[in-house]
């Protein structure tokens, strides 16, 4: 921790209703972040159902997703989390021309504006499942691993990057029997292994080691109908590994794709017992999206055909009106390809469409989740160079990025390569490197979702900053570089809905974990979402994601905190079109009898010279008295002076009823603005529980450049 951010996070104890000093530190030179809000401050954009996006793409609803006040946009790809093809376009070829099935590469012919984009389901995804519901495919009893992670396209041994995939039983149950029904192509060498830990090895990677069965090592595999004698006597195991290092590269008959071949394909897996008569007992139960045993696989084959459109699918904005409709704020924007589930060409075929049409691109997210998608950092990282060198022909200047984190609170951790190495990101970082093209990687992003749904509490609140602290450290400490940006892509108090984030805690959060974010060590904050959703039950109350209170048509019947909150961010604290913002160190003396801090800080100087300090009272029941002293070389040197503008969101001004489909706020007031005359000794009240911004003018040191 910097001396600075030391200075912040310090605070002397005050027990109960204080008269406290927040202090400031503006030494020139101790500006802990310079930031832009245009480019810094944003939010994002998500799956909508088509009619939903006739709904939200009216000028009323983009008049009021914009009066939030962010700035810049991000595009969330949630056609990858649920295991599908991502058809950017409906314009474009197939490999297999003659049945419209294959590899889908979209066309960069500038026809009809793209108003959708499409999600196929991808019917080699067989028996695998991924953390959001995959869509349910015609050919469920088929697995293929994904072609481009093997030596054809990555240009190194397939030994490299093993494809797997694991049988969860359920329980412990006693295994000396493993049936592989392969398809084409199918494991030359594999390894039948089990799991030692009765934890999930897929969330609790160094809970246990996989050890090969007995007869579980196999380097002469023939395809067909394998049946295993794994071991004399049965072994209790719950979680089966089948590790597959080379393949038979054998394709279907007059098969001229390469990548038909490339892989290993399994059509079904079978695991138990054998009897003295011989008998086979299966403990697997094969029914497929219906109960069926849980099997998880490294990665899946982005084959698939027209017919596997899903019209139930969540759909998504096309990229035309999602640039034309006025909802990125005529800025730059983030958007994303898919590479999980898709193609080199086809991800370059979309950013030279939007090149063409001449669409501004801020960055660019490479696949979505990978983390959620069980997928190991070597196949991510060797996917992510043949996107990238692909992406950067049409557009060198591009900056591209990822991992794309699912909201995490610490390290990913994934099973010890052969050096011992657990860290995701560390192992992900060090591929780049190893391939000498670390240059590839021109921002690290992740999402932000700190807290379970139906276990938020108070308390909570004052963990944001140090859980902020926590995670950025931690990415920096696995080699993300220093002039590598940290993005947080999408965030939001929890993954869940949660009554929380519509009453009073949300404004607060909010508050807290955009000026934590700029002040621990982040870049780029975007919050979610910017559209309206449905009013809706959640675990613990009536709630919605985001700014507004609406009904299931979309229309909205008032605001939420959070966009109160976000107002205060954007339209108070900060100045969006003015430029280059600094961002200094602030502590408060108040805490709790637990030590908690009750009262953080975030004081920016604008580009005309006026200080701005962002308050938060983290205190349910009592308000605060606090006195601004800025300090310069550890000395107090000036306070506000002339005349200061107050601004207060809290309970004063709103509290949320939870009471079903009526559910609503009351009060629901707008922020309260005053202008207070500074003198030296002026004290501002904190109301409880609320947010407040302070702005105005030093008494001696305005013109002084810092």
């Amino acid at each position: 921790m910097t001396a600075r951010i030391a200075f912040l996070l310090a605070a002397l104890a005050s027990p109960g209703f204080s008269q406290s000093v927040v202090r400031v530190d503006v030494t020139p030179g101790h500006a802990i972040n310079t930031f832009d809000p245009d480019s810094a401050l944003g939010s994002s954009i998500d799956v909508l159902s088509r009619t939903d996006i006739n709904r939200v793409y009216t000028p009323h609803i983009i008049q009021e997703a914009l009066s939030a006040g962010w700035g810049p946009i991000t595009y969330r790809n949630n056609t990858e989390l649920r295991m599908a093809a991502w058809h950017w376009t409906e314009n474009g070829s197939w490999s297999d021309v003659a049945h419209r099935r294959g590899y889908f590469t979209g066309s960069t012919d500038l026809k009809e504006p793209i108003r959708t984009i499409l999600a196929y389901a991808l019917p080699h995804r067989g028996f695998a499942t991924s953390g959001d519901r995959p869509l349910a495919g015609p050919n469920l009893t088929y697995w293929k691993s994904n072609p481009y992670l093997t030596s054809k396209f990555t240009g190194e041994d397939d030994a490299l990057h093993p494809q797997w995939v694991i049988l969860d039983l359920g329980a412990a149950e006693k295994i000396d029997t493993l049936r592989i029904d392969w398809a084409s192509p199918y494991a030359r060498r594999y390894l039948v292994q089990y799991w030692t830990s009765e934890r999930d090895p897929l969330t609790s990677a160094t809970a246990g080691a996989w050890i090969s069965f007995p007869n579980g090592v196999v380097g002469d595999g023939r395809g067909g109908s394998e049946v295993l004698k794994l071991s004399a006597a049965p072994v209790p195991a719950r979680y089966i590994r089948i590790w597959m290092t080379q393949s038979s590269n054998t394709g279907e008959s007059g098969s001229k794709d390469r990548r038909n071949s490339a892989g290993y394909a399994i059509r079904e897996l079978s695991a138990g017992t054998s009897t003295e008569t011989g008998e086979f007992v299966d403990l697997v139960k094969h029914l497929p999206d219906a109960g069926q045993t849980v099997v998880s696989a490294s990665s899946v084959d982005p084959w698939h055909a027209a017919s596997d459109l899903d019209p139930q699918s969540g759909d998504q904005t096309g990229m035309d009106l999602f640039y034309t409709s006025g909802i990125t704020n005529h800025l730059p924007a983030m958007i994303p390809i898919a590479m999980l589930y898709g193609t080199p060409e086809d991800a370059a075929a979309e950013i030279a469409y939007v090149k063409k049409r001449g669409y501004p691109i801020s960055y660019v997210e490479m696949g979505e989740e990978p983390d959620g998608q069980k997928m190991l950092p070597e196949d991510y990282g060797t996917l992510y160079l043949q996107f990238a060198a692909a992406i950067h022909k049409v557009y060198p200047a591009l900056q591209l990025g990822g991992p794309i984190f699912e909201g995490v609170n610490e390290d990913i951790q994934v099973w010890p390569d052969a050096q011992g190495r657990v860290s995701w990101l560390g192992r992900f970082v060090d591929y780049l490197k190893e391939h000498g093209r670390l240059g590839d990687l021109a921002f690290m992003s992740f999402e932000h979702y700190p807290f379970p749904p139906c276990e938020v509490t108070w308390s909570d609140l004052y963990r944001e900053p140090e859980l902020t602290e926590g995670i950025l450290k931690i990415w920096r400490a696995d080699g993300v570089p220093a002039n590598v940006p940290l993005i947080n892509t999408e965030s939001n108090l929890s993954w869940g809905l949660t009554q929380e984030m519509t009453d009073i805690f949300s404004a607060l959060w909010l508050g807290d974990s955009v000026g934590s974010f700029l002040t621990l060590g982040g870049d780029v904050y975007y919050h979610s979402p910017i559209q309206p959703e449905a009013l809706r039950s959640s675990c613990n109350g009536w709630s919605t994601y985001g700014n507004f209170v609406a009904d299931e048509n979309l229309n909205i019947r008032a605001h939420t905190a959070q966009y109160h909150a976000s107002r205060m961010i954007n339209l108070e604290w900060v100045r969006h079109g003015a430029g280059a913002h600094q961002l200094f160190a602030a502590s408060a003396e108040a805490k709790d009898g637990a030590g908690h801090a009750l009262i953080t800080a975030y004081p920016v100087r604008l580009p005309d010279g006026t200080w701005s300090v962002m308050i938060i009272n983290k205190d349910p029941s009592n308000a605060h008295s606090v006195r601004l002293a800025f300090h310069q070389g550890g000395s107090e040197h000036a306070t506000f002076s002339g005349s200061i503008t107050m601004v207060t969101f809290g309970t004063e001004q709103y509290v949320w009823h939870s009471g079903g489909p009526t559910s609503h706020a009351d009060p629901n007031q707008e922020p309260v603005t005053s202008q207070i005359s500074g003198t030296a000794d002026v004290r501002f009240t904190l109301p409880k529980a609320s947010i407040t911004v302070l702005r105005g003018r030093l008494s001696s040191i305005k013109d002084s450049g810092l």
